[in-house]
């Protein structure tokens, strides 16, 4: 039984949803972490219908997943979603299983967001994966560019913003390239922990977390540093963390027994 089977189970079986569920919307459901975000959110229970934006005829849809036509030039429907979530992954070879998605990319975020909440979103996440150490400390906690600055100004009732460390790719480089990107691996060893990419189904185990927690959160504009992240993957239940850091308070120290990056 894959992935995706265990979270309609664990969604029909034992929803986690008191009370009326959300609708959502997901840009950039496709790819390792985009897919394994739709996974959760459907595992959640909370979200239904979980739309999710395609570029072309998507059928086999598992049920509480409807998709969602994102035509260029026109507006997306008004109330495709309270929470809208976008998420800018790398394209992977699937066999063709991803071209149906959306695929956002970073360029596109100010338009995007605009989009999704003109369609009634108040709620936004955005799942913004950065080369590990890029970033100088302030911006890795803070709006790191004019784009996210024009999102933040937008009017959603909640934005955060989640960074986390991309894994690095494969080299497909010759001759002195591949040696460039060989040495620069070796550099990536030095990054400190903290700073370490975090694997796919422990984002998509925050965003979900985030996504329920969300509701009972003081509106605002927050980024999720990577330290962050880092600390929340370390965690069998990210959902503590997640509320302290929601409502301003002090984290919770993760129990660093093995790493779960």
């Amino acid at each position: 039984m894959n992935l995706l089977q265990h979270a309609l189970r664990a969604g029909h079986g034992n929803p986690q949803s008191p009370g009326r569920p959300r609708r959502a919307v997901v840009a950039g459901g496709g790819g390792t972490l985009g897919s394994a975000v739709v996974e959760r959110l459907l595992a959640l229970g909370r979200f239904r219908p979980l739309h999710v934006l395609v570029t072309q005829d998507f059928h086999a849809a598992p049920a509480g997943l409807v998709p969602l036509p994102a035509v260029p030039g026109q507006p997306l429907p008004r109330g495709a979603g309270e929470l809208a979530v976008i998420v800018f992954d790398r394209e992977r070879h699937a066999n063709g299983r991803d071209a149906a998605f959306l695929r956002p990319e970073p360029a596109q975020l100010p338009a995007l967001a605009a989009a999704l909440h003109a369609a009634g979103a108040r709620d936004l996440l955005v799942m913004q994966p950065h080369a590990a150490a890029s970033l100088p400390q302030a911006l890795r906690a803070g709006l790191a560019s004019l784009d996210e600055q024009a999102v933040a100004g937008l009017g959603f009732e909640h934005v955060v913003l989640l960074r986390a460390a991309q894994p690095p790719g494969a080299s497909t480089g010759r001759g002195l390239q591949r040696v460039a990107d060989l040495v620069l691996a070796q550099l990536r060893l030095m990054t400190p922990q903290a700073q370490q990419p975090v694997r796919a189904r422990k984002l998509a185990q925050l965003a979900a977390a985030l996504a329920a927690a969300l509701p009972e959160a003081p509106p605002g504009t927050r980024v999720m540093a990577p330290e962050i992240v880092w600390q929340a993957a370390q965690l069998d239940d990210p959902a503590p963390l997640v509320r302290s850091f929601l409502h301003g308070q002090a984290l919770p120290e993760a129990q660093l027994r093995v790493p779960r990056m």
